[in-house]
């Protein structure tokens, strides 16, 4: 029960700071951007030290950076791809997931392994 309220405590301090720092900011877009990943990623690390100790939660923040990495990656080869030929949305963020699996696996065979 005292770490189910944590959770709520944690999650609910850290998706409104986020939310507030992504509605200072122009577009209103990024408010979705702030108020998701950061915090729920925050909540997960504290929520990870609190139970299997700040060693652990350090090899689980790599692998979020490494995994932040591969995604940057994709957004941006995405990005570019959606601009330049103008496919589908669905089509070409589909057909491109293999490059984030790929960028994803080298980011772990160089750094994290």
């Amino acid at each position: 029960m005292k770490e189910i309220l944590f959770r709520f405590l944690a999650g609910g301090v850290l998706v409104s700071l986020f939310a507030f720092v992504g509605d200072i900011f122009r577009p209103k877009s990024f408010a979705g951007l702030f108020g998701a990943a950061p915090s729920v990623a925050l909540a997960t690390l504290a929520l990870t030290i609190i139970a299997d100790g700040k060693e652990y939660a350090s090899i689980e923040a790599r692998s979020m950076v490494g995994g932040a990495i591969a995604f940057l990656v994709y957004a941006s080869v995405t990005s570019r791809i959606l601009m330049r030929y103008k496919p589908r949305a669905l089509t070409a963020t589909l057909a491109l997931m293999p490059v984030w699996l790929g960028v994803a696996f080298g980011v772990w065979f160089v750094w994290l392994r």
